[in-house]
């Protein structure tokens, strides 16, 4: 075990002084793609090396092309750096090595994610009873719900599904908004849906489902139908009026999906909670834990009210596997598209049971906050516009009324290091897109970060301009 030993602790050695780093850390890489495929590549040996000797030169040749996405100046995405309990649960999750598939061979795997079911249903306000399938991410969440969708729209059309497949199936109708994310598009691609059996209904000026048009675009047509609402806009952070959308479902018989990805986390605040009323009337939910939690990648969440639909979509049987009566236990691969599978409940359970529910109402709230205080530092300037509502943790920033300058200034931004954000496109215009997610953002992270891109912005101005 000495071998091992040494390994493990240069592994942790390393850890411990890249977190350490992150404060002072420039956010963006330092190597060019062609730099990493030198550095990295090359023929296979013909013989293993050390370990140690190979673990400490991927440290040295990644390093230079790693992003310091854990980092409290990381606004590129919207996704959270992980706490560091949550960070030791998953090395427990690789050191234990569990295939959490089933729960009878591993019992600890499959009793942490009935744990934490229990602790996310009561978080964020949604209805008791339901089930939960923990995948890699909202995009397997959304196929995993939608399949459980089309197979009791399919049922109640008088179509077998599990016996006679699509092909001459009813055809399903999915009416959406206009600026969903495009992880629906792509689940609803994945479960043999096409773009022409998506119905979009006009979205507000803050990317909002136009829900008085959606009674009519409901009753212009008959059949299996699916409707998607939207909480946190991924441009705009805005969330659709879940309770008007679930009215009109309900009179049509319409399955109700809500994209949650991050904006689910907001029924967890007293203070934010009204952003997502009526959302435990849906019947799916999706979301990442890996977002607003902060725990690791990859961690995302399909919840379903309808738990006999669920399960028919994803249960799978074969004799050699030793399977739960259902009624008794959880087998995990009853809920999700995954045989062989990662012990994902582990980082969730440490990262709900260091925070608790107030840490988590903390930390999205404290997200929130900060995202208002970046509206309030740029917007406050000559020249400078922030396109939207700063209602959850997204603010869209334009300079002056030119696309040009927007892009040249999000890219001097990301060249300087100080922090790391996206462009973006919105209602025809470009933007700079800051999503704030992070535990370790602090409000000097957002003075340091508004300071560099009102630099950034003035350092570009003559330039662009010329």
């Amino acid at each position: 075990m000495d071998a091992v030993n040494d390994l493990l602790g240069l592994t942790a050695d390393y850890a411990t002084q890249f977190l350490g780093s992150l404060d002072e850390r420039p956010v963006g890489t330092r190597a060019s793609i062609e730099e990493l495929r030198e550095a990295l590549g090359g023929s296979l040996p013909e013989r293993g090396l050390d370990d140690v000797q190979v673990i400490g030169e991927l440290i040295e040749a990644a390093e230079p092309g790693i992003m310091a996405m854990p980092s409290g100046r990381f606004f590129g995405f919207v996704i959270g750096g992980a706490l560091p309990a949550a960070v030791a649960a998953d090395w427990l999750t690789s050191v234990w090595d569990q295939n959490a598939a089933l729960i009878g061979p591993t019992p600890s795997a499959g009793v942490v994610e009935e744990v934490v079911l229990d602790w996310l249903q009561e978080l964020m306000q949604l209805p008791r009873g339901i089930s939960a399938g923990f995948v890699n991410g909202c995009q397997m969440a959304h196929v995993t719900a939608l399949a459980a969708a089309r197979q009791r729209v399919l049922e109640r059309a008088g179509w077998d599904l599990l016996r006679d497949g699509l092909q001459e199936a009813p055809r399903i109708r999915v009416v959406v908004g206009q600026e969903r994310h495009v992880t629906i598009d792509r689940a609803l691609r994945f479960l043999g849906i096409g773009t022409a059996q998506i119905e979009s209904v006009s979205a507000d000026e803050q990317g909002r489902m136009r829900v008085d048009l959606l009674p009519a675009a409901l009753a212009a047509a008959e059949g299996p139908t699916i409707v998607c609402a939207q909480l946190g806009n991924v441009n705009t952070g805005s969330c659709d009026d879940v309770a008007a959308i679930a009215d009109a479902a309900e009179e049509t018989g319409a399955w109700l999906h809500v994209d949650g990805a991050f904006g689910l986390w907001a029924a967890a605040s007293p203070r934010l909670r009204h952003l997502v009323a009526g959302v435990e009337r849906a019947d799916s939910w999706a979301t990442d834990a890996h977002k607003w939690l902060n725990v690791p990648y990859d961690s995302g969440i399909a919840f379903c009210a309808d738990r006999e639909a669920h399960r028919a979509a994803m249960s799978v049987q074969a004799s050699y596997l030793e399977q739960v009566d259902p009624h008794a236990a959880r087998d995990p691969m009853d809920w999700n598209p995954e045989f062989s599978r990662r012990a994902r409940g582990f980082p969730i359970y440490a990262a709900m049971r260091t925070l608790g529910r107030d840490g988590v109402v903390a930390m999205v709230e404290r997200s929130c906050d900060h995202a208002r205080r970046f509206a309030r530092l740029l917007g406050g300037q000559p020249d400078v516009e922030i396109l939207n509502d700063v209602v959850l943790n997204q603010v869209l920033v334009r300079f002056g009324d030119d696309d040009e300058r927007t892009r040249a200034i999000v890219a001097a931004v990301q060249e300087d290091g100080t922090c790391w954000l996206s462009g973006t496109v919105w209602q025809g215009k470009a933007a700079m897109r800051i999503s704030v997610s992070n535990w370790r953002t602090s409000e000097d992270d957002v003075e340091r970060s508004a300071a560099a891109i009102l630099a950034a912005a003035a350092a570009t101005a003559g330039v662009v301009a010329s």
